[in-house]
């Protein structure tokens, strides 16, 4: 592995428990736990339980594993980089997004597939919820292209999270008025924000018509936030299985040259339900393995669509369509 190139010593491994506890108990959204976790780590370290690990992503996943152990928290981790960082702040923010950019631009804002399926059915495979700012104009084109479908279903199967701001973006296509998504309370400054569906987006919006959401256990952060406020907003149907808990939002910070640390700074609070998903994930309406999710999802898109057209005149092509899916 190309990470087996960053040489362990004993002042490194120091180095990095010690700028990762002074960064949590700084930034953390928990200042209590933060205090737990800091505690635990050191004493490991103290006590020579990191000693014999040599390799720096053994490293790195030994103090997740013991990290996540004390918070449940699956947002916070270690991770490792095999190129040389900088670590002072603003520059390796910088250097972190445009690392960021360039990988999502790559990777089509994690736009992979969007399509329209026999039947007249959108399809979205949506693998991460990029930042509008740079993924808006991909977002817009992609929910354009749907738009004169009968339903829609987005695939989060594959997607590990991103962006609030995503969220709200694709959510306002999916609604005519103005609506209450979430709430984001964030340590610093002791604030708590509101998020919205936003006031514009270009287009055509995708209302009174079924949407469906396909999930499994590895949808996670923003994706889950998609899908359990729509869920809660008896928006969406959740078809698969129950997603991977993790509700507190936060940013990547450069520890030391090759050791970065995700460190959640808040938490979500739903608007609805006035708690969130941490620690329990989203429970599906339908709940399937991931592999059985789309076929489940698709059987009920097509029966929907063909109520819509079986009074219709002129639409037997499109019957015909149906059929020979449901039929398959």
């Amino acid at each position: 592995m190309i990470t087996k190139q960053v040489v362990l010593t004993d002042s490194i491994r120091k180095e990095v428990v010690e700028e990762f506890v002074a960064r949590l108990v700084k930034d953390y959204v928990f200042p209590e736990l933060a205090k737990e976790i800091g505690i635990e780590i050191v004493s490991k370290l103290q006590n020579g339980d990191y000693d014999t690990i040599n390799d720096a992503e053994a490293f790195s996943k030994a103090l997740t594993d013991d990290i996540q152990t004390v918070s449940k928290d699956r947002h916070l981790r270690v991770t490792v980089t095999a190129e040389e960082k900088v670590v002072e702040n603003k520059v390796s923010e910088k250097e972190m997004m445009e690392e960021y950019y360039g990988i999502s631009k790559a990777n089509n804002y994690g736009f992979f597939k969007i399509e329209r399926l026999p039947g007249n059915i959108g399809y979205i495979e949506l693998r991460n919820f990029e930042d509008p700012t740079t993924a808006g104009e991909t977002a817009t084109h992609a929910m354009n292209f749907v738009a004169n479908t009968e339903a829609l279903i987005f695939d989060l199967r594959k997607n590990g999270g991103g962006s609030p701001g995503m969220v709200a973006l694709l959510t306002t296509y999916l609604f005519e008025q103005p609506v209450h998504l979430n709430n984001f309370y964030t340590r610093a400054g002791d604030r708590t924000i509101q998020s919205w569906t936003l006031p514009h987006v270009p287009g055509k919006r995708f209302v009174n018509k079924p949407v469906h959401i396909l999930t499994s256990n590895y949808t996670f952060s923003a994706a889950e936030e998609f899908t359990y406020n729509l869920i809660n907003l008896k928006r969406a149907t959740v078809i698969g299985e129950v997603t991977g808990g993790g509700a507190n939002p936060g940013a990547m910070q450069q520890l030391t040259k090759h050791f970065r640390a995700f460190i959640p700074t808040g938490r979500a609070i739903n608007p609805i339900t006035r708690t969130n998903w941490e620690g329990t994930g989203v429970q599906p309406d339908i709940e399937t393995e991931k592999d059985k999710a789309f076929d489940c999802a698709y059987q009920l898109a097509l029966r929907h669509v063909r109520n819509v057209y079986q009074n219709q005149e002129g639409y037997g092509f499109m019957l015909k369509e149906i059929d020979q899916q449901l039929e398959s």
